[in-house]
């Protein structure tokens, strides 16, 4: 077949089906400016959400979540209109999307089974962002085995730093447990033992007085929603009568203020002459012979 008739051929096709080829080009020219306009409003109010809710929140971890979310959304909304812009294209071209649909669900179903673990890490980090059960910054627990403050947090890991510096990568998809120790609020717990010849009345009220001091106090009472409340004696051991107070503090911040409480109480226990016991080693040898009278 000659290059002449080749061209006859389209010419005579085009001229045969020119009202057909015409609104097809219209058509699917309608459908791509439709789906850009769509993509430009879904970006917009994307955009619009996400500066209204920045507006409100100033915490790093918030703006992190926001915007991740955001994006997320953004781009996955994106993508099914394009998807559906190229199955209506396909349509109207007089293609058969039957067996289309077919070949895909097969390849879909190929990379769901190969790339399961993957989907299942972004889906679980999508959720912990969504439902900010954790965030960076957070001093978190995961699984019971690595305990640090949240680094790093993408749909597909959690970046844990631990107290020793070291920094832990982690799936999300592996997440099964969660204890998040920085969460709105968070709890000192001070045990102090005093001896049993000291009187319970005068315990209480010097532990009563280091707490109204410590809330009173300029650096100390930032950290403290209330006045620390003393439980009352949470043990009897061996040789000490264990006390406990109970503070409610900042995230974050209950071990900090434990210490500054631990000190606080040695200090007032000095100075109101208040034993602190400690385990007595005994030391004793055999007499001499003859001598029933141990030395110690």
């Amino acid at each position: 077949m000659s290059l002449g008739d080749v061209t006859s051929y389209f010419t005579s096709y085009f001229t045969d089906n020119q009202a057909e080829i015409v609104g097809t080009t219209l058509r699917v020219a309608g459908v791509i400016f439709a789906a850009f306009l769509l993509t430009r409003l879904l970006r917009r109010i994307v955009s619009k959400v996400k500066t209204k809710v920045e507006a409100h929140t100033t915490p790093m971890r918030t703006l992190q979540r926001t915007d991740t979310l955001t994006r997320v959304l953004s781009s996955a909304g994106i993508v099914v209109i394009w998807i559906l812009v190229l199955f209506l294209i396909i349509e109207d071209l007089g293609f058969n999307l039957a067996p289309l649909l077919a070949g895909v669900g097969i390849i879909g179903l190929a990379v769901g089974f190969g790339a399961q673990n993957l989907v299942r890490d972004v889906v679980t980090g999508f959720f912990i962002l969504f439902e900010d059960q954790y965030g960076v910054g957070d001093i978190i627990e995961i699984n019971e085995t690595a305990a640090g403050t949240v680094e790093e947090l993408t749909l597909r890991i959690t970046g844990l730093r631990a107290l020793d510096g070291t920094l832990h990568y982690i799936s999300n998809g592996n997440i099964t447990h969660v204890a998040n120790r920085s969460k709105d609020w968070a709890r000192a717990i001070v045990d102090v033992g005093v001896a049993y010849s000291e009187k319970p009345s005068k315990i209480r009220q010097v532990l009563d007085d280091v707490a109204r001091d410590a809330k009173d106090d300029e650096t100390i009472g930032r950290m403290l929603y209330s006045v620390p409340t003393i439980m009352g004696v949470e043990s009897l051991g061996e040789y000490e009568v264990v006390w406990r107070l109970l503070a409610d503090t900042k995230p974050g911040r209950q071990w900090e203020v434990a210490r500054m409480l631990r000190e606080r109480i040695q200090i007032a226990f000095e100075r109101e002459g208040i034993e602190i016991p400690f385990p007595h080693r005994v030391m004793i040898s055999a007499g001499t012979p003859g001598d029933p009278r141990p030395s110690a």
